[in-house]
């Protein structure tokens, strides 16, 4: 999903919440309430709150529905001496969600068999509390942090051991997710590092995480692994190749990688038929590393008409041009980065601008 896909999803969903409560407020369902919290005799959120109470009334509400359809008929019916099942009760059952502790009454029946799956049997949280824990430890809180952070705002108590099950319960995903067969074939795939905040003990500390990306056959993008290591180097790139081959990649058409040093025969000893293409974002940042502030704009102009170019012939005219020129005789190392990387740099610009865009890596 675009970033314009993801905005018109956002406002679709507000317009849809604002026409709901629209419809309310038109039918005057909620002009009482709002009399009451105008009033102060209603509280919002807190203990015993608004919020609370409608989170309580409706699981109860439900669970009351699932029993219904456990037994086969409601609550009251008069053909209920009929079944050989029926209602026994509730029993009380704290649960934690997002906005606190609930007081439950869960309903029974006398044959035991009722399984309620709003509130299954062994649950103490609902309501996404463990998404909350884990955006929490993902943030940089320690457990101690994180029991401390849901008992003063939501005033749920949930014991350490819990908080580092759940987050244990992450790491054991992610380890699958990491671990998990790959397609045998993807048309390009990207390798780059890019920085990124990891927990280090009790520690959250700026590191190096490298990343696979492979476009598949239909174009779409899928992070093939991500590896945190402190120093990159064409030896650990070549593990990184060894190790997406031995969960299933066999072939790639195009890899785009930077400039660094062995990367290109690091990734042709895994796949040798693959074609190596310099990442031509990371070559324009090389190439304007050393350019004055005042020049900066002409020669990003000027290196347009080489990476645009409509072929490689067309490109190295260009560089050419540029190289003579008094501005590319006043930059030199711009023309020495792209100079010492013209190999693998032109490969893609055998492609129409179509696959450009899709191999241009940013």
């Amino acid at each position: 999903m675009t970033v314009v896909d993801k905005k018109l999803d956002r406002e679709e969903r507000r317009r849809a919440q604002r026409a709901g409560v629209e419809a309310l407020e038109a039918s005057g369902a909620l002009d009482e309430l709002y009399s009451m919290i105008d009033a102060g005799e209603v509280q919002l959120d807190g203990k015993d709150g608004l919020i609370e109470q409608l989170i309580k009334a409706g699981l109860e509400r439900g669970l009351q529905a699932e029993l219904s359809d456990h037994l086969g008929y409601e609550k009251g019916d008069p053909a209920a001496e009929l079944f050989s099942n029926s209602r026994n009760g509730t029993y009380p059952k704290t649960v934690a969600t997002s906005v606190g502790d609930v007081e439950l009454a869960i309903p029974r029946d006398r044959d035991a068999t009722f399984a309620p799956t709003l509130v299954p049997k062994g649950s103490r949280r609902i309501g996404g509390l463990d998404d909350m824990i884990v955006s929490l430890y993902a943030g940089g809180m320690t457990v101690r942090d994180i029991e401390h952070h849901l008992v003063s705002t939501i005033g749920t108590e949930i014991s350490r051991e819990t908080i580092s099950k759940i987050t244990d319960e992450v790491l054991d995903e992610v380890l699958v997710w990491q671990r998990r067969p790959l397609e045998a074939f993807y048309p390009v795939v990207y390798l780059d590092a890019i920085v990124v905040k990891v927990r280090d003990g009790a520690h959250v500390r700026n590191k190096a995480a490298h990343i696979a990306v492979g476009v598949d056959m239909d174009g779409v993008k899928h992070v093939l692994g991500i590896w945190i290591q402190t120093t990159e180097g064409a030896k650990f790139w070549a593990g990184v190749c060894a190790e997406l081959a031995n969960r299933g990649v066999a072939d790639v058409l195009i890899v785009c990688c930077d400039g660094l040093t062995g990367f290109p025969e690091a990734i042709e000893a895994t796949w040798p038929d693959s074609l190596v293409q310099t990442c031509v974002v990371h070559l324009i940042r090389a190439a304007m590393r050393f350019v004055s502030y005042g020049q900066r704009k002409a020669v990003a102009t000027a290196l347009k008409s080489i990476y645009q170019a409509a072929d490689a012939e067309a490109a190295r005219a260009a560089m050419d041009a540029f190289a003579a020129s008094d501005l590319g005789q006043r930059n030199p190392n711009t023309v020495r980065v792209f100079e010492d990387a013209w190999e693998r740099f032109i490969p893609f610009l055998a492609f129409p601008p179509m696959l450009r865009r899709v191999i241009y890596w940013g």
